[in-house]
């Protein structure tokens, strides 16, 4: 069976996500290197971008006596309140400074609407509005991705189980992957969840050797 042609997704390595941002991402800043010696050998390369409006519902700001790792209830679910971030036109918001964005072939943002949190590059937390990834991808001639980004228990696990979700064949980059870890051992259960969901772990070396072959 023909794989097709294969994507990379890079999700979110962000100013704020990164070390002295809002958000900042332990070691968030070390994928950087690694993501771009994969954009360089990847047909195809795409990026998701967090780019909330000020107001947003996940800031704790917004919520008086709150305070960020709060969990309020919100329609008709949780939410979890974080510092502001990524918010639309600042600096926080922009990408790393060296990773190389000029290879990004479109950039998907999300979280924009307000009352919606987004961790998904593909779909909002309610699932209400999608970005425009699927369509993007699909017309592309992909229905082979690969996930890295920031970060690894939260925008990159929904990345990947709402492209398993969509039929994608999905692989996550472990070392192109950083996670916030708000409590112990998130992190590896991200990586689980995401393997008993079907993706495949891999490292940057064996993606690398993979794409070189003929």
């Amino acid at each position: 069976m023909n794989p097709g042609k294969p994507a990379l997704i890079v999700v979110d390595v962000q100013n704020d996500f990164c070390p002295g941002g809002a958000l900042a991402v332990p070691q968030g800043d070390e994928i950087v290197p690694v993501v771009n010696r994969l954009a360089e050998r990847f047909p195809i390369v795409v990026a998701t971008q967090d780019w909330h409006p000020a107001d947003h519902v996940s800031f704790a700001a917004n919520h008086p006596g709150k305070q960020p790792g709060d969990v309020i209830v919100w329609e008709d679910g949780p939410q979890i309140l974080w510092p502001v971030h990524c918010v639309q036109d600042s600096a926080g918001a922009a990408f790393h400074p060296q990773l190389n964005a000029g290879r990004f072939a479109r950039v998907f943002r999300k979280g924009t609407d307000p009352r919606i949190d987004s961790y998904s590059g593909f779909f909002d937390n309610r699932r209400r509005h999608a970005t425009g990834l699927h369509e993007f991808l699909r017309q592309s001639g992909v229905n082979q991705v690969y996930v890295c980004g920031l970060a690894t228990d939260y925008c990159v696990k929904w990345t990947v189980l709402d492209a398993l979700a969509l039929g994608y064949r999905t692989a996550v980059i472990r070392d192109a992957c950083r996670g916030v870890g708000l409590q112990p051992g998130d992190v590896e259960k991200a990586f689980r969840e995401m393997a008993a969901a079907g993706a495949e772990l891999v490292d940057s070396h064996a993606v690398l050797v993979l794409l070189c072959r003929p």
